[in-house]
């Protein structure tokens, strides 16, 4: 009978798995027959010689072949068929055949693998178990043990037998493996083999349990892929698994070891088991679908992928794009450095006139005018709302309640009331909702010096063409009118988002907290890890706009080759799992954005960690203090000390209070990936404190001696609450690992950015109720309900942004599926006939369809001469009254034959200048290039000499469409990607007409995706039927000794910032502003609950007059702002 161990969870966690619970015990109940199936076929196998276990490996494989044999015969011979027939109808068929009969093996594949995990699971752990047991296992060589032992130091042949060693290197440290798979790790390892997510505590051997999974699947030769984080890890991973599989004869390899387009990392991609980081396969995949040969493509089918800490992978970093790209052409004209000045005084004379204001605020709240000093106080906060002397305002009694008062009075009706607030000011800064708009006094004083008042006032286009139809002008000077009004309006539109990106990266973007400068180039910073990210930019102009500021050279705007978000290229893999220690929080998107299941995994122990409630401090100066004085009680205990923080930044200020204090710590970020092996190593050791972001606390696992466990264990202590529980959870899951001891405590005060943007109105309220003085703190089970709230408003909000993110991508990617599949037909001759033939027949149609609408006979010959350089075969009278399809097929019929005679006859004229070149014993060329022209442009043709010769020039004339139908598409996909762009950018606009901006992009994109590939068919269909060589002379042909030019590509992760991604940043901002500030030394007292009959005396702050009443008689006078409760 198994026992497993659940989890201990917050109490918000108990409420959800009133619901989540029911399900974990069901899917337990699913798994655990099998589990028994594994556990019997483990002990069938623990008697057999090493030999016997990994033949058992060996005749999984064979049956698989067998399984395979006649799949492979089928699609082999409709693959024949294809080689042999000219029928282009015939042959897209047959692909059609071959690509079901290639899913009905895969279907039959999953049934046989599904069959063995039993006996194949436990393969695996008999092979941890006697790697465990024994220094070395001895087994009669074979050729993969000959062709290891030269590469790997764990695999020595002697006489007709390998030894392997159950010690090796793994990423530069030592390591003897010491992991047998427990039972709870069986149930991780079916969940992933069945596509789910596993969510495992820390210490549950997550790599361990991916061992299972990986192993079955590989056997089928598809190929598995490990996606990790990091490249340290990916490296670490891999070396640390590897000799288990390749005991077995499966290959293993990481392709961050290898450069991208080298032979290396093709090969990294055949092995049986690929690691790697999430960035690299994207990559890959973008490359591989830029390639020009198919020997240049690295990646094969996306069969099967495990991803590690998948809630980082595929929720955190799945909306940002990644990004290949090149510089475009004459793209250095920036109106930034222009506009700037104007941007930089406007901000300095808002900064001065927010100080002023403050400061009749207070002096309106000294004298007692707490109506006028709100008024003033909210116009300050919506002139700059970080501004330090402001923070420091609203951390005293009731400033911070009467601002929401008032705010809240002039955001009714829609923000009926607001532009009273606003007058004064230049620009407002919407904090929540990061919005940033001139005022009409700010527009006056940016015009001063222009002599036009609608300088940076952008015209309403649609009363302005009317205006112009209105005056009854000629037809083409009304065209030239409205060419003139288009002109102006898309220039002040480019001006005025200039503008706005200027005022951001004064106001919401700060040096050396999101970007540093170095080597005079502005580079982002990673706010979770303080990993700078080289090669990334913000999009939309923004980091132009920051460069201007920073007085660096503004870089030239970048076109975009290629692009994929991870979202979309993980959703193409055939069977996708993951595994995490915290994802039941983000469940629902999970399963609504990638179709995945979370299961959550018990324990091997039950987890006796100590979760405490938050201690609540009114300011960052007080928590910081009482966190210093918490840490030093606890090293002196004996207790090793895990300080978990936000941010790069307050991990340097916690370094600098604890060296003021004399204790040893280390800081541990993701910068130096190779330093933290060795921090971590120390981090559970008596005494030792570490600060690390919670973030890099991943994949961490602090093991703790006995001598710890009686100390207490590891404290886990928190500086601030995360906006999202699961990356809190993540912190707290350091301790507590495989049923030890420990505690956890988030120390949170009303400056923090989650509790000042979403969490405080309520707690401000009843601290300044409660009268707390300084020195003092709040801790309740309530108040820590109240964060967790706010936590849950802040993962909701972005999970809107994240899925409304996703329905404007799944439009590209429906695009980007179709243009991909394009050109990787085109790189196979034979499908690319059967396109060609598709091309020529929605062409036909097109014309047809068209000229037929306007009933315009001789535009259609007109176009049939354009494109295909043939006449009509149908008469006017067949076009007015015949059949339709009867006329297109005819067409059809006509054009595709005269395009086959042409090729052929190409193929006769190239054939002797070809030879000429081949026979000539001077030429020792192995690709040559030919040129060809339509007689408007020339495009050069790389083909291979030889099978040029050998065909008789077919194959030149098979490159000929290949090369000519790559070129366009690229080409013309560059294009669209660049109207793409601009269209989403375009339709935001429609929010201010009641239209629902998706809706439009949704139908304007279709329209623009069908524009493009219609065009696109003509072009290419123009240049192949139209191309020639330009000349018999056989010196117009050369070797081919380009470079390709995808070396000059930028690979880039690109930050795309929404308003609420933008808010979410302004909050990081705001920590650090306000962290560096002189706070006031206010500080709060825990109190108990006051009783609702309870008589309590309060004291108006306005006038000094004091009543004592029942508490119940008290709450709407407190509710107010005006009264404050002085002594009960």
């Amino acid at each position: 009978m198994l026992k497993f161990t659940y989890v201990k969870m917050s109490l918000v966690d108990s409420i959800l798995n009133i619901f989540l619970g029911d399900k974990g015990k069901k899917d337990i109940k699913e798994v655990s027959p099998i589990v028994d199936l594994i556990l019997k076929c483990e002990d069938e196998i623990k008697d057999i010689s090493n030999d016997d276990l990994r033949s058992i490996t060996a005749s999984f494989k064979s049956e698989i072949e067998e399984l395979k044999k006649p799949f492979n015969s089928e699609i082999d011979g409709i693959k024949e068929i294809i080689n042999n027939s000219d029928n282009i109808e015939e042959n897209e068929n047959n692909y059609k055949k071959i690509e079901k009969w290639e899913q009905a093996y895969l279907d039959k594949l999953d049934e046989y693998l599904n069959s063995i995990l039993p006996k194949a699971f436990a393969v695996v752990k008999e092979t941890t178990k006697r790697f465990t047991e024994n220094t070395e296992i001895i087994v009669k060589a074979n050729d993969n043990d000959e062709k290891l032992s030269t590469s790997r130091s764990y695999v020595t042949l002697k006489k007709e037998n390998s030894i392997w060693s159950n010690s090796w290197d793994a990423a530069g440290k030592s390591i003897i493996w010491d992991m047998i798979h427990y039972d709870v790790q069986l149930i991780g390892g079916i969940a992933l083999h069945n596509g789910k997510i596993a969510e495992m505590q820390t210490g549950e051997g997550k790599t361990l349990v991916a061992t299972l999974p990986v192993y079955l699947n590989a056997l089928s030769g598809n190929g598995v892929h490990v996606i990790t984080v990091n490249d340290y890890l990916a490296k670490r991973d891999c070396a640390w698994m590897a000799p288990i599989f390749e005991f077995h004869g499966l290959s293993v390899d990481c392709i961050d070891h290898y450069k991208p387009h080298s032979q290396e990392r093709k090969n990294a991609y055949l092995s049986d088991i690929t690691y790697g980081t999430n960035n690299e396969f994207g990559f890959d995949y973008l490359r591989d679908n830029m390639a020009h040969k198919n020997e240049d493509r690295v990646q094969r089918q996306h069969s099967y992928a495990i991803v590690d800490e998948v809630d980082s992978v595929l929720i955190d970093d799945a909306r940002t794009p990644l990004i290949i790209s090149g510089p475009i052409p004459q793209g250095g004209n920036h109106e930034f450095n222009e506009l700037k000045p104007k941007i930089s005084s406007l901000v300095q004379i808002q900064r001065q006139l927010v100080t002023k204001i403050l400061s009749e605020s207070k002096k309106l709240y000294q004298d007692g005018n707490i109506e006028e000093g709100s008024f003033k106080l909210l116009q300050s906060f919506r002139g700059l709302p970080k501004n330090k002397a402001l923070i420091k305002f609203l951390s005293e009694d009731g400033v911070k309640q009467s601002l929401l008062k008032t705010e809240n009075f002039y955001m009714q009706d829609n923000n009926r009331e607001m532009p009273k607030v606003d007058a004064d000011l230049y620009f407002t800064i919407d904090e929540k909702n990061n919005q940033i708009e001139l005022t009409d006094k700010g527009i006056e004083h940016l015009s001063s010096d222009v002599n036009d008042t609608n300088f940076f006032v952008l015209p309403d286009i649609s009363i302005e063409i009317a205006n112009v139809e209105k005056k009854g002008l000629e037809i083409e000077k009304e065209a030239e009118e409205k060419e003139k009004l288009y002109a102006e309006f898309s220039e002040k539109s480019e001006r005025i988002h200039t503008l706005n990106q200027l005022l951001k990266a004064y106001t919401l973007f700060e040096k050396d907290v999101e970007y540093v400068v170095m080597d005079n180039k502005v580079k982002i910073v990673d706010e979770q890890t303080g990993r700078i990210m080289d090669g990334r930019r913000y999009s939309d102009g923004l980091h132009q706009a920051i460069e201007a500021k920073e007085n660096v050279k503004i870089e030239d705007a970048t076109q975009t080759f290629a692009t994929i978000t991870l979202q979309n290229y993980f959703r193409m893999y055939r069977k996708l799992s993951g595994m995490t220690g915290t994802a039941v929080t983000e469940a629902g998107e999970f399963l609504n954005i990638y179709d995945l299941d979370v299961m959550v995994i018990p324990t091997n122990k039950p987890i006796v960690r100590d979760d405490r409630n938050d201690l609540i401090y009114k300011t960052k100066r007080e928590k910081y203090n009482a966190v210093i004085s918490n840490v030093i009680d606890l090293t002196q205990k004996g207790r090793p000390v895990l300080i978990g923080t936000t941010s790069v930044e307050i991990s340097e200020l916690l370094s600098r209070m604890l060296t003021r204090q004399n204790v040893k710590h280390n800081v541990l970020n993701a910068k130096l990936h190779k330093k933290e092996a060795d921090v971590v190593a120390e981090a559970g050791k008596a005494g030792i404190v570490t600060i690390a972001t919670n973030m890099a606390g991943r994949g961490t696992d602090i093991k703790i001696s006995d001598e710890i466990k009686d100390n207490g264990g590891l404290a886990i202590i928190g500086t601030e609450r995360h906006d999202s529980r699961r990356v809190d959870r993540q912190l707290r899951g350091r301790a507590g690992r495989q049923g030890d001891p420990g505690s956890s405590q988030f120390y949170v005060s009303l400056e923090d950015n989650l509790m000042r943007l979403f969490g405080s109105e309520r707690v401000s309220k009843m601290m300044d109720k409660m009268g707390h003085k300084e020195g003092e703190v709040i801790q309740h089970s309530m108040m820590t309900k109240t964060i967790e709230r706010a936590q849950k408003k802040v993962e909701e909000n972005n999970f809107g942004i994240r899925k409304r993110l996703l329905e404007y991508d799944d439009v590209m990617n429906l695009q980007r599926t179709v243009i991909y599949k394009r050109r990787k037909n085109a790189l196979d001759f034979n499908r690319l006939k059967v396109d060609i033939a598709n091309m020529i027949y929605e062409t036909v149609d097109s014309i047809f369809s068209n000229s037929k609408e306007n009933n315009d006979f001789k535009s259609f010959e007109f176009d049939l001469i354009r494109y295909f350089s043939v006449t009509s075969p149908i008469s006017k009278d067949d076009f007015e009254k015949g059949d339709e399809i009867k006329c297109i097929e005819k067409t059809y019929q006509l054009v595709l034959e005269y395009y086959e005679k042409k090729n052929k006859e190409n193929a006769t004229k190239v054939f002797p200048i070809v030879k000429n070149v081949y026979e000539n014993p001077q030429n020792k060329f192995e690709r040559i290039v030919v040129p060809f022209t339509d007689g408007k442009k020339t495009m050069n043709i790389v083909t291979n000499l030889k099978d040029a010769y050998e065909s008789d020039g077919k194959e030149l004339i098979n490159d000929f469409e290949k090369n000519i139908s790559l070129a366009i598409i690229d080409d013309s996909w560059k294009t669209h990607l660049r109207k793409m762009d601009e269209l989403k950018q375009a339709v935001q606009l429609a929010v201010h007409e009641q239209k629902d901006p998706l809706v439009i992009y949704k139908f304007e994109a279709k329209e623009l995706f069908f524009s493009m590939i219609d065009q696109l068919n003509k072009d290419i269909l123009t240049f192949l039927f139209k191309g020639s060589l330009p000349s018999q002379n056989p010196n117009e042909i050369r070797e081919d000794r380009q470079t390709r030019r995808r070396e000059k590509y930028n690979t880039s992760k690109e930050e795309v910032l929404n308003s609420d991604e933008l808010a979410n940043r302004n909050r990081q901002v705001g920590s650090n502003v306000s962290s560096n500030q002189s706070v006031v030394e206010t500080v709060v007292r825990e109190t108990r609950k006051i009783g609702r009959n309870e008589r309590v005396k309060i004291k108006n702050i306005q006038s000094g007059e004091t009543k004592e009443l029942k508490f119940k008689q008290a709450e709407p006078l407190l509710q107010t702002g005006n009264w404050n409760i002085i002594e009960n």
